[in-house]
């Protein structure tokens, strides 16, 4: 629905936005929009269209106010809904969600990422995850070990070499890190040699290494689940 031409001025400022706005929505009707979402510059745009700058802006943001368009400040406005992996949307969806929701999401996404990756892992993503792995046990601090085991769910996630997934992780992971950002340790020194994670990447990363799909799966659903009950029992350990 067109935005109410009163809000727009007087008459004939009306009758000329009311003009640009229907221009617009003319030009994106025809517009292939899944080949190229992105609109043209505005000074190009409104020589195609035959309207003034003022009179596009304006036209603009009733679209965008309806939802049709979407603005990001260096790279354009793009026709459609603005996507999950853009910053705003992303902080909007940290800020609506909780530590719970994000296990629960991981444990739905991940043991299916990680029996891809037993599937398609390459030699290089073994060698990758086999890092990850030594750069956990040699980190100084948590803020470091957690750097690492980031890498290594991710190295995880690229191994299963599905873009789609790869894009759909790297979403969760941002929330993720988002919501847990900054939550307080039991102390400042890095996780001790036994900690859970250690064994439970290692079975991991083996069962991928190994083709074993399952075993891959079952270890990451398993670790996920230890990482489950740290946080349901003390709220220390994501």
């Amino acid at each position: 629905m067109d935005k109410p031409i009163a809000d727009f001025g007087d008459s004939t400022d009306r009758q000329s936005a009311h003009s640009a706005l229907t221009q617009l929505r003319a030009f994106i009707a025809q517009k292939d929009v899944d080949a190229d979402p992105r609109l043209p510059p505005e000074r190009e745009l409104c020589d195609s269209l035959g309207v003034s700058r003022g009179e596009l802006r304006k036209a603009l943001a009733v679209l965008e106010a309806e939802g049709h368009l979407w603005r990001h400040v260096g790279k354009g406005t793009f026709v459609g809904q603005r996507p999950l992996e853009d910053s705003a949307d992303i902080s909007t969806l940290a800020s609506q969600t909780n530590p719970s929701e994000v296990m629960r999401t991981r444990l739905l996404l991940e043991p299916l990422l990680a029996r891809e990756a037993a599937m398609n892992a390459t030699s290089g993503d073994i060698e990758e995850m086999r890092l990850c792995l030594r750069r956990s046990r040699q980190a100084e601090t948590w803020r470091q070990y957690e750097n690492w085991d980031n890498h290594f769910h991710r190295a995880v996630a690229q191994a299963a070499r599905n873009t789609l997934l790869l894009g759909l992780f790297d979403t969760l992971n941002t929330v993720r890190r988002a919501v847990v950002w900054g939550r307080l340790r039991p102390n400042l020194k890095a996780p001790s040699p036994d900690h859970h994670s250690f064994a439970e990447h290692e079975a991991i990363a083996t069962a991928i290494e190994n083709r074993d799909l399952d075993g891959a799966s079952r270890g990451m659903r398993q670790h996920l689940e230890s990482v489950a009950r740290k946080l349901e029992n003390r709220g220390d350990e994501l």
